[in-house]
């Protein structure tokens, strides 16, 4: 018997767990596999609508009582960075981008465990080996690029990021830097070498992750002008941060089936829930 892959994504839902940006709260997340034919136009289209990609899933927050956490990208030509960006820019303007293949390296599983051991030695990638790592760089069906930073003086790796390009702008699925250099804010430095990236590229869009109302661990995020959120379905200016605040009470989240519903796909497939 010959065994093909579905013609349209499936769905599935994730058990809750406690949720790592706000206490006492559960999360769920609503997830499909890449895989098969036009898996770029997939990913592009659902990261559209508010989904991010982990190696060969696609997968963005369905909490039950919660719709705090809210797909973020930055509008490009919206952008004006702020006189403190501006310095930012200009601390680290000596590293040279580099941008490779998604092959992991020695050089960035140590940055990688680096990073991890002093900024996030309790979060859920802190017992990454490196084997693991390499999968999460490695393991991607799209267009998918590994963007280092090297300091040329010292021929030292100082930071990375894994990024996608989609149909319509850059997507940073994660970056990792060294954290000895806490003056030169890296995080803001790459975030704000890729909107130069995209905007030579003629894409309008960098994607950063989920912004989370109420969150102090992702509020960095609001720091930048043009920033839009992906909330009730469309994606709407992020003027005020405050006025998403109240957006974790349970009659916010839509049910399961609703939003599976309400999810668009290329070329007229249609979802289904499993």
């Amino acid at each position: 018997m010959r065994h093909t892959l579905p013609i349209a994504p499936q769905f599935y839902v994730t058990a809750p767990q406690p949720c790592p940006y706000l206490e006492g709260r559960m999360e769920r997340k609503l997830f499909t596999s890449l895989q098969g034919n036009g898996v770029e136009q997939l990913n592009s289209s659902l990261s559209q609508q508010g989904f991010r990609r982990s190696q060969n899933v696609l997968y963005r927050p369905s909490c039950s009582d919660c719709s705090a956490c809210m797909s973020a990208r930055i509008n490009v030509d919206a952008f004006k960075p702020t006189r403190s960006q501006r310095k930012t820019h200009n601390r680290s303007r000596y590293l040279e981008r580099r941008a490779t293949s998604p092959w992991a390296t020695e050089d960035q599983y140590a940055l990688f465990r680096e990073y991890l051991d002093q900024r996030h030695a309790d979060g859920g990638m802190a017992d990454m080996d490196v084997f693991e790592y390499a999968a999460m760089v490695e393991e991607t069906p799209i267009r998918t690029r590994v963007i280092e930073y090297m300091d040329p003086e010292r021929n030292a790796l100082t930071a990375v990021a894994l990024t996608d390009v989609l149909e319509d702008g850059l997507s940073m699925v994660y970056s990792f830097y060294t954290p000895d250099l806490p003056q030169n804010s890296l995080g803001t430095f790459m975030v704000l070498d890729h909107i130069e990236i995209a905007r030579e590229a003629g894409l309008p869009y960098v994607y950063l992750g989920y912004w989370v109302a109420g969150s102090q661990k992702m509020g960095y995020k609001a720091n930048f002008s043009g920033l839009e959120v992906y909330f009730g379905g469309q994606w709407t200016p992020l003027k005020d941060p405050a006025a998403f605040e109240a957006e974790d009470h349970p009659l916010s989240s839509a049910p399961i089936a609703e939003q599976v519903a309400n999810i668009h796909l290329p070329q007229g497939q249609h979802p289904s829930k499993r």
